[in-house]
């Protein structure tokens, strides 16, 4: 079992940890920045550009990865991080790769990406390094992308999520999807559930969050007749808040797109069964 560290040094140094993510930061791309196009019928007026350039392009999106890391509620010390890879067209799995390891960075508010990232990106550098042909074109991330409050100004700084950290050095287009909400700028879940509530016979079941300052930090989605809790799309890296909730609505069956819903089950899954085997040797 691999041990999940960001460094050499199991102990916790925030300064170091904040001046490491000011420094990806400036590496961050919050708009579409990626070859190829969406083979979609969406009437987004956002994408018309986008659209327009389509007939240009030689490739379209086909394959997008899922990431997520599981912990046992049995076991504190052990966690399975998983690379899933759905085919867009049919929403099926096409890889799936896993990691089972031992989590020896504490969390910490705000940091995640010094637990998570490490493992995630080892899932992605494997996949590539075996030149697979099914290597995603964007990333679903099970985190916040600049929806985060690692953010030191909130009208002239987005905040750096999970997302926006692995998207960057997996130089990947990448989606934070968020289950819970950060309450930043003002933002807060009862106002966001008012606001979807306002807008339940609408077609579109997505509003945009719009902090204090005006700053957009994402947007919330009832992205299921049936579901009760919002999920919350934010920008990663290389792609624009428009485009990914285009993405978001091509790939729900459910409350949660199915990239992220697939590894979530998938990883719980695996480390279910990885318990068991250690548990009988």
């Amino acid at each position: 079992m691999e041990k999940l560290s960001p460094s050499s040094s199991s102990s916790v140094d925030h300064k170091a940890w904040t001046e490491a993510q000011d420094l990806l930061k400036q590496k961050l791309i919050a708009e579409d920045d990626f070859s190829w196009g969406l083979d979609s019928k969406s009437n987004s007026k956002s994408m018309e550009r986008e659209e327009e350039k389509e007939e240009e392009r030689e490739e379209l999106l086909k394959y997008v990865g899922g990431v997520d890391i599981s912990y046992s509620k049995e076991n504190p010390s052990m966690a399975c991080g998983i690379l899933v890879v759905l085919e867009l067209k049919t929403l099926q799995v096409v890889y799936q790769d896993f990691c089972v390891v031992t989590p020896n960075v504490p969390y910490v508010p705000g940091f995640l990406a010094f637990r998570e990232a490490p493992v995630l990106l080892e899932l992605l550098e494997k996949m590539k390094n075996n030149n697979s042909p099914v290597y995603p074109q964007l990333l679903m991330v099970d985190g916040n992308g600049i929806l985060h409050p690692r953010g030191k100004s909130f009208d002239k700084n987005p905040g750096f999520g999970l997302a926006c950290h692995l998207g960057i050095l997996a130089n990947l287009p990448t989606i934070g999807i968020g289950k819970n909400l950060h309450h930043v700028d003002g933002l807060t879940l009862s106002g966001v559930k008012q606001l979807l509530e306002a807008q339940e016979d609408s077609a579109e079941g997505f509003i945009t969050l719009k902090g204090c300052s005006g700053r957009t930090w994402g947007a919330a989605a009832r992205s299921t007749g049936g579901s009760l809790k919002p999920i919350f799309i934010s920008t990663g890296h290389r792609i624009s808040l428009d485009t990914a909730t285009r993405i978001v609505k091509m790939t729900c069956k459910f409350r949660v797109p199915e990239p992220i819903r697939q590894a979530d089950i998938r990883s719980r899954d695996h480390l279910r069964k990885h318990q068991t085997r250690t548990s009988k040797d």
